[in-house]
């Protein structure tokens, strides 16, 4: 059988050991395990990785970075057994990473919405074109302008709900039985009825669709914080942590999913 090939930059495999063999064998996934060994391992890999690479910048608040407004990031990584039995594991980051979503060693995104030229960018244009119009119009302080304000204001909400369930409609994601299911049938039957906004950009639900892809196996997950947190004090740098429940709990059920 031909060996399979996968992109170097993203499958990590790991040095064959009889170590290694042993903590993979027998493992099966699951989400309320503690950070396994192997996992520990892949963790401390990708964090002298972040110390150590020179192909981008980001500010996490940690010494040596750079200066500008501090952005601290949940990464993950997802021990793997490839089709031609190889171990190793994935990374991914939630979001974007050094304003951008495609990096060396890291799974690419669901949906990248940041391509030229993409309907993303026109949207964004158009609300930015909206709001200049709302500012300039504010300026003049007569009941005209203010009903002219009131209607650009509706057709800003408009165009803002539109253009995110367009957004939401690129995201699907397969599940291990190769099924595959849109962000907004994830979400239909939950109590709120639709996605939350940034749902689909976590690690581990591209960790997931990465390996489902490619016919990769997972046998375990963890994300971690890395710098420092603006919003709370709950994400502390280093720590490990389990999916977030908000944005992820229905995307994981499906894909965990038969």
């Amino acid at each position: 059988m031909d060996s399979v090939v996968y992109e170097p930059s993203v499958f990590s495999p790991f040095d064959e050991s009889t170590a290694v063999n042993e903590l993979a064998a027998g493992l099966t996934f699951s989400l309320n395990d503690a950070p396994h060994p192997l996992c520990l391992l892949a963790a401390g890999h990708l964090q002298a990785h972040l110390q150590q690479q020179q192909e981008w910048e980001h500010n996490f608040g940690l010494p040596g970075n750079a200066a500008g407004t501090i952005i601290g990031k949940m990464f993950g990584v997802l021990i793997v057994r490839t089709k031609d039995n190889k171990l190793g594991y994935l990374a991914a980051f939630s979001g974007k990473l050094a304003g951008g979503n495609h990096h060396a060693k890291f799974v690419p995104p669901i949906f990248d919405g940041l391509e030229p030229g993409g309907f993303v960018n026109t949207g964004m244009l158009k609300l930015t074109a909206i709001n200049e119009e709302i500012g300039i119009l504010e300026a003049f302080d007569d009941d005209a302008s203010a009903e002219q304000v009131r209607l650009l204001k509706i057709l800003r909400k408009n165009h803002s709900t539109a253009l995110q369930h367009k957004i939401f409609e690129q995201y699907h994601f397969l599940n291990k039985a190769g099924t595959s299911k849109s962000l907004i049938e994830i979400f239909e039957h939950t109590p709120s009825g639709k996605p939350p906004a940034g749902a689909g950009e976590c690690a581990a639900p591209k960790l997931l669709q990465y390996a489902f892809r490619h016919e990769m196996e997972p046998l375990a997950l963890a994300e971690f914080w890395w710098g420092q947190s603006p919003k709370s004090d709950y994400w502390q740098h280093g720590h490990f942590y389990a999916p977030c429940r908000e944005k992820c709990a229905a995307i994981l059920a499906h894909m965990l999913g038969e």
